[in-house]
């Protein structure tokens, strides 16, 4: 038996495997840090900034709003930051060597590119892109506090699932299919905090706080897992000692307490920021929500929509009280229905 050999029991069938086993690891790992183009990836970045400007081209013939100085600020930091997260090195990095490499791309999609990318549009153009009837149901749903932090929990920590991590290991497809999900999930974790997105269900300044707060703990504790675990979780990032130099459950460990210390002080510094508008705004007197005509203008056309649903299905207005209730002088027993308001009976 021999350490550098074969060991007497294999043939050559078993050898031949073994060598094209190794071969193919070997060419899948290849050099941590060597330079990929990501021509997608780049084409994506460089068609959200084209639609962008073709969208605000064309609102300006119709007398649409045009972008700011600001939000041309946020636009440019919502691209930088997808192109640090899509392109060489983060990339690389997080698709063949490293969750924590994994876990910055993720918060550089939900923690920067998306809220980024809705602080450029203004609000009048968000109205016109999002007036569609089935994109307005999907914003009034999906902006409800309680169902940004269910999805957007589901998002993060199913994708952090071990088949998905290997599926996006081994996939280009499924790597930008999963990039693409955790963009959306940024966007349904920043809806229900920004102001400009007409339509939205906004809680005030307490309620924001809230939410951020809940946000900051409920979708990262697999970071804790990471942490406190004993034993690497991916076999995907078995090989972080050759592209970091520190071993795979090191990487483990610096990924959760990285997803950590990023998530809270961004979360929490926008909660501190809505609270403290709320105070200034009632130390002034002011009402904390700015009522915009955008916002009207939804608020009439979703008005406008129930009531069409209510003509078109009259039997659901039929209301049976549970208590009788009063109708100008005299009591409704439970189940009377009174179509017209009568007058008080005459006084004798």
């Amino acid at each position: 038996m021999s350490l550098g050999g074969a060991s007497s029991g294999e043939g050559p069938t078993g050898l031949a495997l073994r060598a094209a086993l190794g071969a193919s690891s070997s060419a899948g790992r290849g050099d941590p840090f060597a330079f990929h183009s990501h021509p997608a990836a780049w084409a994506v970045v460089a068609g959200i900034a084209a639609a962008y400007f073709l969208l605000f081209r064309f609102g300006a013939t119709s007398g649409g709003s045009k972008p700011s100085g600001r939000q041309l600020w946020c636009l440019a930091g919502a691209l930088l930051s997808l192109a640090a997260a899509l392109t060489w090195p983060i990339a690389d990095l997080a698709a063949h060597w490293s969750l924590t490499a994994l876990l910055a791309q993720r918060l550089l999609l939900t923690l920067a590119a998306a809220p980024l990318l809705l602080l450029s549009i203004p609000s009048p153009v968000l109205a016109r892109l999002t007036r569609p009837v089935p994109v307005d149901f999907v914003l009034d749903f999906f902006t409800r506090p309680v169902i940004a932090v269910a999805t957007f929990t589901v998002l993060a920590v199913g994708t952090l699932a071990s088949p998905v991590v290997a599926a996006q290991s081994s996939s280009g497809l499924a790597r930008a299919g999963i990039d693409a999900v955790m963009l959306i999930g940024g966007l349904v974790l920043w809806g229900p905090v920004l102001r400009n997105i007409p339509g939205a269900h906004r809680p005030g300044g307490l309620g924001t706080a809230v939410y951020l707060f809940v946000q900051s703990i409920v979708p990262t504790f697999p970071a804790v897992i990471f942490i406190f675990s004993r034993h690497p979780l991916y076999p995907a990032f078995m090989s972080a000692r050759h592209a970091i130099g520190i071993s795979p459950l090191a990487d483990q460990q610096v990924a959760g307490v990285m997803a950590k210390v990023a998530t809270l002080p961004v979360l929490w510094t926008a909660a501190w920021v809505a609270l403290s508008r709320a105070q200034s705004m009632e130390r002034e007197g002011k009402d904390e929500e700015t009522l915009t005509w955008a916002e009207v203008e939804r608020q009439l056309e979703r008005a406008a929509r129930a009531e069409l649903r209510r003509h078109r299905h009259p039997q659901r207005r039929v209301r049976v009280s549970a208590i009788p209730r009063p109708v100008m002088g005299r009591w409704s027993p439970p189940g009377e229905e009174t179509s017209e308001l009568e007058p008080p009976p005459e006084e004798s």
